[in-house]
């Protein structure tokens, strides 16, 4: 069984019809559907262009995952995450996980720092429920713009989430996107590059953590997972092996990029196993 715990719908030109014929093409079982809803101005409007309805809820409002959920149930499981600073998000969320049977908080893709107070109760909320949060974390760079925004970094970095994992120890965090993956080596550039290249150089911030925090996965969807495992073969192996009860295959796209690798590795059927569906499978039954 394959499980692709990080997708959208509506995404990049694929429609429901086009969204379970690239599953079957690819032998993807079940996907995680999730939303992202934010403010219209914290968002780069350079998204618009593979988004239906820019500005309706976010770019990627819950409205359309239950669109697909209620005319394929089988194929998807319910991701929903709404902005923990409005006064409703935990009453919305709560009555997304009673009514439409909601199993996943994500994508939290904001402009705020993921220690926020407000966010922390939402994920204590979370745990209680059984939920696990999949976030999004990208770093500031310099993007030469002054308008809408000079750049687009989410989270605050790879500290808020530490100091998020603490404070809710109960709740499992999904780590994913250039911010958090780029850790996966101690090279400092996290900074300064979104998609580092080159060995992986020991003391990295990812591993330490994932040794410290028992609540910390990682999803390893998008250009950033694949190009964190892919800048060094032999560590990716030792990477996901000593984590392969923590790490879930992702997509956030619609190619065949991350199977193609992962099915290179030698991995053994145990391991893969647990990636492609045994870790999701597990934290959604948690």
């Amino acid at each position: 069984m394959i499980i692709d715990a990080h997708n959208h719908p509506d995404w990049h030109g694929h429609n429901l019809d086009k969204f379970l014929a690239n599953m079957d093409k690819y032998g993807i079982d079940v996907t995680w559907l999730l939303s992202w809803e934010s403010p219209v101005d914290e968002y780069d409007p350079g998204c618009n262009y593979c988004i239906p309805q820019p500005g309706e809820g976010g770019p990627i409002p819950f409205a359309r995952c239950l669109s697909y959920k209620e005319r394929a149930p089988e194929r998807f499981i319910l991701g929903y995450a709404p902005d923990p600073r409005r006064p409703e998000a935990i009453d919305a969320l709560a009555a997304a996980v009673e009514i439409y049977g909601v199993q996943v908080c994500g994508e939290l893709k904001l402009r705020m720092t993921y220690d926020n107070p407000d966010a922390l109760r939402m994920y204590r909320f979370c745990g209680e429920k059984g939920l696990p949060v999949t976030v999004h974390i990208d770093y500031e760079f310099d993007s030469n713009n002054k308008y809408p925004r000079p750049s687009y970094w989410y989270g605050g970095g790879i500290e808020a989430l530490e100091r998020a994992l603490q404070a809710c120890p109960e709740t499992v965090f999904l780590g994913h996107a250039p911010g958090f993956w780029a850790h996966i080596s101690g090279d400092g550039q996290h900074d300064k590059v979104a998609y580092p290249k080159g060995k992986v150089v020991p003391g990295g911030k990812l591993i330490e953590m994932l040794r410290r925090y028992p609540n910390l996965y990682c999803d390893i969807s998008a250009g950033s997972g694949c190009n964190a495992l892919k800048r060094d073969p032999e560590f990716a192996v030792e990477f996901l092996t000593e984590f392969q009860d923590r790490i879930l295959y992702a997509r956030d796209y619609f190619d065949n990029a991350h199977q193609e690798f992962l099915n290179s590795l030698g991995l053994t059927v145990d391991v893969l196993g647990k990636i492609y569906s045994g870790n999701a499978g597990r934290l959604l039954k948690k």
